[in-house]
């Protein structure tokens, strides 16, 4: 009897999530990183079908676990925000053979004092290579912006950033000689997280305000003899929940 002889069994690739370094290494730039996220989650929030994310590993190759990269900040059209049974799971990486072969299209950086130009040189070749269509590096402490748009040949150097709008995300960059300010596609200018936390408390206030003074109406208007169907209406309320209100 002859044996067949097995081929040895392929060992199975780990993708890890994590390098065991910290997102930002000062407030500056995590702050922006938060800032420029949330605003894109926002800005984004209605279509299912682009997903944002912060400093998460990004490998291009199946089978190569040593080409990643993990962008501050990164955009990809045409993939679900969430994945799995219902889109309910979230990525721990972006694996991007599991992605359509889709690459972010948008990846923006932040710099800190300890970057290197070393460092930065290979990032840029990284997203070269692996098919980043825009490509922006932001310098808080300098207030320098720089970006890189792909053509035929790759990614080349946009010579004027001064109110440079993305043509993936027609997001607008706006460079005072304070800061980097950026605007939305309808004008309306980034928020901080701060701003938007605060502006979230005063909406909440202002539908708390709002209830209130429909409850306070329904005894008056009950008063004056209208009708329940009448209050709905003029409340903007269903009948149901007018008869609720009036027996509290």
């Amino acid at each position: 009897m002859v044996s067949q002889i097995q081929p040895p069994t392929q060992p199975e690739v780990i993708y890890p999530d994590s390098d065991g370094q910290p997102v930002a290494n000062n407030t500056i730039k995590f702050g922006w990183i938060v800032e420029i996220k949330q605003n894109l989650d926002w800005l984004f929030a209605d279509d299912p079908n682009v997903f944002v994310a912060g400093d998460l590993f990004w490998y291009p190759v199946e089978g190569r676990n040593k080409i990643v990269n993990a962008p501050d900040v990164l955009v990809v059209l045409g993939r679900p925000k969430g994945v799995g049974v219902a889109r309910r799971r979230h990525r721990l990486c972006y694996q991007q053979w599991k992605e359509e072969g889709i690459a972010p299209q948008v990846v923006f950086e932040i710099l800190s004092p300890g970057n290197r130009q070393a460092e930065m040189d290979k990032k840029l070749l990284f997203y070269d290579r692996y098919g980043v269509e825009e490509y922006y590096i932001y310098d808080p402490e300098k207030n320098n912006l720089s970006g890189w748009l792909r053509n035929e040949d790759g990614l080349d150097v946009i010579p004027q950033m001064e109110d440079w709008v993305s043509p993936r995300l027609k997001i607008r960059f706006a460079l005072s000689p304070e800061t980097l300010q950026l605007y939305r596609p309808d004008g309306e200018r980034f928020l901080t997280y701060t701003e938007i936390s605060r502006n979230a408390e005063q909406e909440r206030q202002r539908a708390e305000l709002a209830e209130q003074a429909r409850r306070d109406a329904i005894p008056r208007l009950l008063q004056m003899n209208l009708t329940i169907e009448q209050i709905a209406q003029a409340l903007g309320l269903s009948v149901e929940e007018v008869r609720t209100l009036a027996q509290e």
